[in-house]
């Protein structure tokens, strides 16, 4: 089960580009503020154009933001490093040059990165949570696990950091680290809503399925809307067995539908609710979600098995043949 961080790249600068949007004083505001407005709405692609036609820093910035939320990390590096060259080397522009980075790969140049921005904003949690983030998508458990240690000798006292270093611990088959992190992590939220995720993934890496459950009916009951927690308790309650028509199936599916509208951009949401749909048989719709999925994260497997079935059913066996092809080459090509 693919698991994300709490907090989008997307988040991570909405704020700022609202506050550029009264310093940018040239004819391309217009063009700006359409660009930000789409921002708002996850339509990032549909950003670029009106980005692209604005000038300035912030045009700047919130063009490598959609273009890193596109995985074409190639232009988003490219608009960083011309940021950084123009006497923009802040914490803001580093933080995403090194979610770039790790996005390709480019595990040195991403430290670096990271080292600037961490410099420059040593006291700021969300930092080291955008870059563990990125580490966590591309699966570099070992270079996100360096960066929350660095973020704890900042901000010891984070049950966030404390949190991510359990899932990566618990990823890399650290299970006793991870499950004491774990409990250090619940420790620092108790109260709060991320105590709920904390203890229901302790108990999930546990093997203690039961108690994953009942911990994260709590925290849903409790007003969380967290989308991890709402998916982590729909793909518990489908791993144990649930089946169209149970109780069981009906909740886990509500489930996905909160969690996707919280957050249209978390595939592992979009995918788990495209199997849902599959096994209702409501094919269209499941085609819907996993093609959606299949443009926030198209590397993943899962989403061109369930895309292949899916149009199998609906007698697109042209579509069908597509997925399988795109199937095989992920395997081939990421063995």
């Amino acid at each position: 089960m693919k698991l994300r961080a709490q907090f989008s790249v997307l988040t991570c600068v909405l704020a700022c580009a609202v506050c550029l949007l009264g310093q940018e004083t040239s004819s391309s505001e217009s063009e700006l503020g359409a660009g930000v407005v789409l921002i708002h709405q996850g339509r990032l692609d549909e950003a670029v154009p009106h980005l692209l036609r604005a000038r300035g820093y912030a045009a700047s910035f919130n063009l490598a933001l959609c273009y890193l939320g596109l995985d074409e990390y190639g232009k988003a590096a490219s608009q960083l490093e011309m940021l950084r060259a123009s006497g923009h080397d802040n914490a803001g522009v580093n933080n995403l040059l090194a979610q770039t980075y790790i996005g390709q790969a480019l595990t040195t140049q991403a430290i670096a990165a990271f080292h600037r921005a961490e410099a420059q904003t040593p006291k700021d949690e969300k930092l080291y949570l955008f870059i563990v983030d990125a580490c966590t998508d591309q699966k570099n458990f070992t270079l996100g696990l360096q960066i929350v240690n660095e973020g704890l000798k900042n901000l010891p006292d984070s049950a966030r950091l404390h949190y991510e270093k359990a899932m990566f611990l618990a990823q890399t088959g650290n299970d006793l680290e991870s499950q004491t992190e774990f409990s250090v992590a619940a420790n620092l939220a108790s109260g709060t809503d991320i105590a709920y995720l904390v203890l229901a993934q302790k108990s999930l890496f546990a093997d203690d399925l039961p108690e994953a459950v009942r911990v994260a009916r709590e925290g849903i009951r409790a007003g969380n809307n967290d989308p991890v927690l709402l998916d982590l308790l729909a793909e518990v309650l489908i791993h144990t067995g649930a089946l169209p028509g149970q109780p069981e199936f009906i909740e886990a599916e509500s489930l996905l539908e909160r969690a996707v509208k919280e957050k249209p951009r978390y595939s592992t949401a979009q995918i788990a609710l495209g199997r849902l749909y599959l096994m209702e048989n409501r094919t269209a719709d499941a085609v819907l979600h996993l093609e959606t999925a299949r443009r926030l994260e198209p590397q993943n497997r899962a989403v061109y098995a369930n895309l292949a079935e899916a149009y199998r059913r609906l007698g697109e066996k042209e579509k069908a043949r597509q997925m399988l092809k795109q199937l095989g080459n992920l395997i081939e090509n990421h063995p």
